[in-house]
């Protein structure tokens, strides 16, 4: 039985890492702010702090956390659902390592069809399709 712990590991620690530094970023902007009033003689007061760690969070999520989840995020999102962009790597790969596997064995037709009935998806590489209704 697969554990959603096991499975799910580096998303586990990224989010522990994430609520560790998020949480330092609270206690440490506390004293930061705490000291500032002080040093000021002014009464430190809870909801005057939360504005201003809630603003100072927000610019960093949007000028750091935001992009990057994006660009990991969104990338492996659109990976994952198949962009054109993804693919084409993928089938230009398999592509070189059939041409090489003809050179080099004479039975090369033979285990590329072994292969592509054992792993399916082959069909939705376009140019293969064409090369196969080809004569």
């Amino acid at each position: 039985m697969r554990s959603v712990w096991k499975d799910y590991s580096y998303g586990w620690i990224t989010l522990a890492l994430f609520l560790l530094t998020l949480t330092g970023h609270w206690i440490f902007g506390w004293f930061a702010y705490v000291s500032e009033q002080a040093a000021h003689g002014q009464p430190v007061e809870v909801g005057e702090y939360t504005i201003q760690m809630l603003r100072d969070t927000l610019e960093n999520w949007q000028s750091e956390f935001l992009q990057l989840l994006w660009q990991v995020g969104g990338l492996a999102f659109l990976f994952y659902l198949g962009s054109p962009q993804s693919k084409e790597g993928d089938d230009r790969m398999e592509a070189k390592i059939e041409a090489v596997l003809r050179a080099v064995d004479r039975n090369a037709d033979q285990v590329i069809e072994k292969i592509d009935t054992a792993y399916a998806g082959r069909h939705t590489d376009h140019q293969y399709m064409q090369e196969q209704k080809e004569p």
